[in-house]
């Protein structure tokens, strides 16, 4: 099962909040009432901030996987994604540092509908998180995530 148990992944704005068949924890839509929904999406959007830069240089990296078809079984993709970034890592361990591609490309794959799953909406989970963060109150709102 990916992601495990208990783990979710960040979704933007243009995806639904889901708990099943994928976890998936996006931010509150505008207008955003509370702080506690502010600060919410405030650290959000910097956590996927720093996902979408390692994913920008993981493609400009390994540019002959991620910018044409994977040719493996779809169960198999987390392992390969996994491995670029093990690989990408080691090369920053060792100072191989590069610059994201400036571009922002949107899937256009489209769902053929294939399987019709039922969907479990993630917003009591996000609104637990949203509690949580905001309790946090040792957490600077300028909390850097690495």
């Amino acid at each position: 099962m990916y992601p495990p148990p208990g783990h979710f992944i960040l979704a933007d704005g243009g995806y639904p909040c889901l708990q099943h068949p994928l976890p998936l924890i996006t931010p509150y839509k505008r207008p955003v009432r509370g702080v506690g929904a502010q600060r919410f999406n405030l650290h959000h959007s910097r956590a996927r901030s720093i996902i979408e830069r390692a994913f920008g240089m993981m493609k400009t990296r390994f540019r002959s996987i991620f910018l044409k078809a994977l040719e493996v079984h779809h169960t198999f993709v987390p392992h390969v994604i996994t491995a670029c970034a093990i690989l990408h890592n080691i090369c920053l361990g060792v100072g191989d540092i590069m610059a994201p591609e400036d571009e922002h490309e949107e899937d256009d794959a489209e769902d053929e509908g294939e399987h019709v799953l039922e969907t479990v909406s993630g917003a009591p989970w996000r609104d637990q998180l949203s509690a949580e963060v905001s309790a946090l109150e040792e957490v600077p709102i300028d909390h850097d995530y690495l």
